[in-house]
Order: structure tokens, then C-alpha cells, then sequence
């Protein structure tokens, strides 16, 4: 099959999956059976295209031309070629969790959640496979929309206010913020908003340092789904949503989206060169510094468990978007890995809350002692994916922090290292506890509370954060491959050095 034939068809299948659920929708077994071959079938699809560009190929279609220079186009490259991957992936894990969640807790309205479900990951597929700024920002809204009922599924007024928030802080941010960044930049780059290798940007006449300022913190703040404070506040809010929904913000799809476009922006749009040059950049480095450091402080506050993850979420995100302001090729493969090994940690984390809540009915880590004993896989899964948001070896999250702390060195940037350092000591004190109170009796009993749901946990619900831990070791030893992929955005194929840890030049 063509390279354009496999493009239209990654975007195609999410929405006839859709249409697949809306039919059999009355017939619940049949209707997951059309998400888990639909979800498997576009991991397949993109697979496929990941294939070519790892051989150096750029799959591109253009649909149609709106005006000279703002066409409805998608083009493929190593980046956009991870994130799709990492989405499309991991939705089939999330699918199989969804139906241990959504069955186990009984929970309304489930053909609508899988619907919303597939329209996300059509929206994701699209924001990866975007050519250019126009039709990235019109599946960033497509994300945003679909995501909404998503949210505000429990239809009680808690997951209304929540979606309220998510929705006007995403399409406040995008249209206030996003669009006029994306307008400015059409009438720089003399009618363009193609991304570039290299930067859109880079040598027009019009892209002072002034202008350009202006255009990057228009950026970084309209980008609203990668949390940057001040505008960091609907993803708390949105964590009334079942769990899978939360696993679908923090690691499948929509802070994702917004990390990727941050990076995205800043390697096409600006360019290491012109980014470097940029005053702005400073700022909002040390914005996203803050971010880091002031996150993950509230996060140690927080008792309700998915609270405390959604802060951590926060912090996390900051990594990338520190990693794009660092204008270096090690600060961007750091971004680069993070999406990846975030995605991994993340969603294991919120698996596990959701596999707790589901059999238990807790919310708060001061009620989970003495529950390791009971569900010591899900104990050993939350672990696992602590450690490797920690950055502990051989997890996967050590290596983006290992890049972005050589990319503050070789940008003159120390105090982002000690800031990463600090980070790293702070994820210790708010993850660890969680599985060590679990091991400890509770208090005044020698047995933890009875189960809510007769014989715990579903085994979906189980299974799936110890596939995506394990994932997370995976990752660790098959850096040096996802690197060399990689590297062609970065325009840093030897640059990129993982002799030490795996034996050979990644």
C-alpha cells in the first residue's frame, strides 16, 4: 500500500471505528471487539509508516488547498512518527483497561466513552501527522472537543465544573493565544505555515528578535494542553473523569498533543538557531523551571492519589517544554524521549489508581495501607512506573533527564540541572510513600477494609499497568534505535551517544 494510502487510512480508522461502536453499541462484547481489532489494526497502519521513515522516507498527502499557502496537508517525520506511535499503541492497552474499569465500576453512558474515545485518537493522529500549523490547529481542536464528554462523563456537578474548566481553559488558550500566534507567523514567513526542517522562520526579513518574542510566548501559553502555569489548572479539574479518561490526558493523547506541538513549533517553526536567539526563550525556560519545581511541591500535598499524580503530570510536562527552550539537539532528543517514557510511567501510574478504585472504592493514599498484601501486582506495577518516573535505572525515564541535563550544560544552563536534581528528590517524596504505606498494616485492624467489588480488581484492569511497567524496562535498553530514529529531526545522527549504558553507538 502507498505511503498516502496508509496516511488517509491512520486517519480514516479511528473515525470508522467510531462508526463501528455507534452499530454495535447495544451488544457490548461486539462493540469492544470493534475497538480492540480497530485500535490493533491502526497500531498496525503506523507501524507500517513508522517502517518507511526509519528508512529515510517522508510520507506526505496534501487533501486540498484553502489559499496559496495554507493547505490541508499531512506530512510524517521521526517526531510526529513517535508520538503516533506512542498514541496508537498504547490506546489498544487502554482499550483492554477500559473494559475491566468500565464493566467492573458499572459506569453509564460506555458506547459514548468509546466513541469520544476514537474520535481522540483520530484527533492525535492528525496533530501527529500535520504538515503544517493550519492542520495541526484544527485537530488540536478536534482533540479538545472530543475529549470534553470525556471528562464530564459522571454527568454530576463535579464532572460538569471539571469539564467546564477543561473546555474554556483549552479553547481560551488556543483561540487567545494559539490562533493569533499561528495568524502572526503566516504574515512573517511571507505566507507559509509549513514546517520547515531547519525553522520556518529562520532568515525571514521579518522574524526580529522582537517579533519573535512575542511569537514564541504565544506559543508556550497557547499551547494550553502542555500545563504550563498559570494555565496548568484543568488538568486537577479533569481528573473527575473515570480513570482510562485519565490515562488518555497524562499519557496517550492530550498532554501529549501538547508537548509535541511545543516541540514541534520550536524545531520547524523557529529552529535550534533562531530559538537560541530568541530573548523570550529564557523566559520561558525559567517559566517551565518553575513549573517543575512548583508542582511538584503541591503534589506532595495532595492526599486524594489522582490529585497528586496530576500534578506530577504538571512537573513532567515542563520537562519538554524546558527541553524545546534549551535550543540545543541534546535538549530536544531529551524532549523527544520524554514523550515516550512519560507516556510509559504515566499511564502505568493512573492504571494502577483506577485497578485500587475499582476494587476497593479509595481514593486516598492515607486509607491504602495494608492494601500491597492484597494487590501486590498492582503495588509492584505503581513501583516500577514510580521508579521510572523517578529516572532510576533501568527504567525509561532516566534517559530524558540524562539528555536534558546535557543540554543545560552545553547551553550554559546549570541551574536547569540542579532544578532536574531537585525534581527527581521531590518525585521520590511524593511517589515512594504511596507503595511503602501500602505494605504497612492499617491502623487499629489487622486486615485491610473488604474489597467493594467482590474478587477485586478485573483482571484487565490488573494486567494492563504490569504490561505497561514492564514496558517501561523495555524502553530503557531499546533507547539507542528510538534515538537513531529520531535523530534525523534534530539533525543530530551522531550525536546522540549510548555507548555506555547498551554497548554500541545508539
Amino acid at each position: 500500500m502507498s505511503s498516502d494510502m496508509l496516511i488517509l487510512l491512520s486517519l480514516g480508522l479511528p473515525l470508522l471505528i467510531a462508526a463501528g461502536i455507534a452499530l454495535t453499541g447495544k451488544v457490548p462484547n461486539l462493540r469492544e471487539g470493534v475497538t480492540l481489532t480497530g485500535a490493533t489494526l491502526l497500531f498496525v497502519v503506523v507501524v507500517s509508516l513508522v517502517a518507511q521513515v526509519a528508512q529515510g522516507a517522508r510520507p506526505e498527502v496534501e487533501l486540498w488547498e484553502a489559499v496559496d499557502g495554507l493547505s490541508f496537508a499531512f506530512k510524517l517525520e521521526p517526531l510526529g512518527a513517535l508520538f503516533a506511535v506512542v498514541a496508537s499503541g498504547l490506546w489498544i492497552v487502554n482499550s483492554f483497561y477500559s473494559i475491566g474499569y468500565m464493566r467492573g465500576n458499572r459506569e453509564r453512558n460506555q458506547t459514548r466513552f468509546y466513541i469520544c474515545f476514537a474520535i481522540a485518537i483520530f484527533g492525535a493522529m492528525g496533530v501527529a501527522m500535520s504538515a503544517n500549523l493550519f492542520t495541526l490547529f484544527v485537530f488540536y481542536e478536534v482533540l479538545t472537543l472530543s475529549t470534553y464528554p470525556l471528562v464530564a462523563h459522571k454527568g454530576d456537578a463535579a464532572a460538569e465544573r471539571g469539564g467546564r474548566i477543561y473546555l474554556m481553559t483549552l479553547l481560551g488558550t488556543s483561540i487567545g493565544l494559539l490562533l493569533p500566534a499561528i495568524i502572526a507567523t503566516y504574515v512573517v514567513a511571507g505566507g507559509s505555515l509549513d514546517f520547515v526542517q531547519g525553522g520556518l522562520l529562520a532568515g525571514k526579513p521579518d522574524a526580529t528578535p522582537l517579533v519573535c518574542s512575542v511569537l514564541l510566548i504565544l506559543f508556550a501559553f497557547g499551547i494550553g494542553k502542555a500545563a504550563l502555569m498559570p494555565f496548568h489548572f484543568w488538568l486537577p479539574n479533569a481528573m473527575v473523569a473515570p480513570t482510562p479518561v485519565s490515562a488518555l490526558l497524562h499519557a496517550v493523547a492530550v498532554v501529549k498533543a501538547g508537548v509535541f506541538t511545543v516541540l514541534k513549533v520550536s524545531l520547524y517553526i523557529f529552529g535550534e538557531d533562531l530559538l537560541a536567539n530568541t530573548p523570550s526563550h529564557e523566559f520561558i525556560l525559567a517559566v517551565a523551571c518553575f513549573t517543575i519545581v512548583v508542582a511538584s511541591l503541591i503534589a506532595m500535598t495532595k492526599d486524594n492519589l489522582k490529585a497528586r499524580l496530576a500534578y506530577s503530570t504538571i512537573a513532567q510536562l515542563s520537562y519538554c517544554t524546558a527541553a524545546a527552550m534549551l535550543a540545543t539537539s541534546t535538549g530536544f532528543m531529551g524532549g523527544a524521549l520524554q514523550i515516550a517514557a512519560h507516556a510509559s510511567g504515566k499511564i502505568t501510574l493512573f492504571m494502577c489508581a483506577g485497578a485500587i478504585y475499582v476494587a476497593t472504592g479509595l481514593t486516598n493514599i492515607s486509607d491504602m495501607r495494608g492494601l500491597g498484601k492484597r494487590m501486590p501486582l498492582v503495588f509492584i506495577a505503581f513501583f516500577v512506573g514510580s521508579l521510572s518516573i523517578i529516572g532510576v535505572p533501568p527504567l525509561a525515564g532516566g534517559w530524558p533527564k540524562f539528555e536534558l541535563m546535557q543540554g543545560a550544560t552545553a547551553s550554559g544552563h546549570d541551574y536547569v540541572s540542579m532544578v532536574l536534581i531537585v525534581s527527581s528528590l521531590l518525585n521520590v517524596a511524593y511517589l515512594l510513600p504511596i507503595p511503602i504505606l501500602a505494605l504497612m498494616p492499617p491502623p487499629g485492624t489487622p486486615e485491610p477494609a473488604p474489597y467493594k467489588r467482590p474478587g477485586g480488581a478485573p483482571f484487565f484492569t490488573v494486567a494492563a499497568p504490569v504490561f505497561t511497567a514492564i514496558l517501561c524496562l523495555v524502553l530503557f535498553f531499546a533507547i539507542g534505535p528510538v534515538a537513531d530514529f529520531l535523530a534525523p529531526a534534530m539533525d543530530t545522527l551522531a550525536q546522540f551517544e549510548v555507548g555506555l549504558a547498551t554497548g554500541s553507538d545508539g
